[in-house]
């Protein structure tokens, strides 16, 4: 499992005071990036090996502004071609959204889903919950 801490910052709320629905997948998407090194071990874009094919996001409580949030990240399911990732946003001990994305392995220039490596398959396992 991965774990990262967020700071909301103020442009993060909503006029109710709450984390605002939009920025809840933008921290997931950052979480993400340990798992994207499996891939692409230096971030470089133009060698980018994956694309976001689903993602699904369920608020199951409220967060706030003014207190750090715990994203949390593990695999899922493990594909031939794509895997799962399921992320969760914890806020003082207390669950306030979770999601899954589905990433495949992507060849850009051929423009089709590649299968995954026994390597990255390894990779992942290690982060599977």
């Amino acid at each position: 499992m991965f774990t990262q801490t967020v700071t909301p910052a103020f442009y993060d709320t909503d006029g109710l005071g709450h984390i605002n629905n939009t920025r809840v997948p933008q921290w997931f998407e950052g979480a993400r990036n340990e798992l994207f090194r499996i891939f692409t071990p230096d971030l470089d874009m133009k060698k980018w090996q994956l694309i976001l094919a689903r993602i699904e996001v369920d608020f199951v409580g409220e967060l706030f502004y003014g207190k750090d949030v715990e994203i949390r990240t593990t695999v899922s399911r493990i594909g031939s071609s794509s895997f799962s990732v399921h992320q969760e946003a914890w806020q003082q001990g207390v669950l306030g959204a979770k999601g899954e994305a589905v990433m495949v392995r992507y060849d850009f220039a051929a423009a089709k889903a590649l299968p995954l490596s026994d390597e990255q398959k390894t990779a992942l396992e290690l982060h599977q919950a």
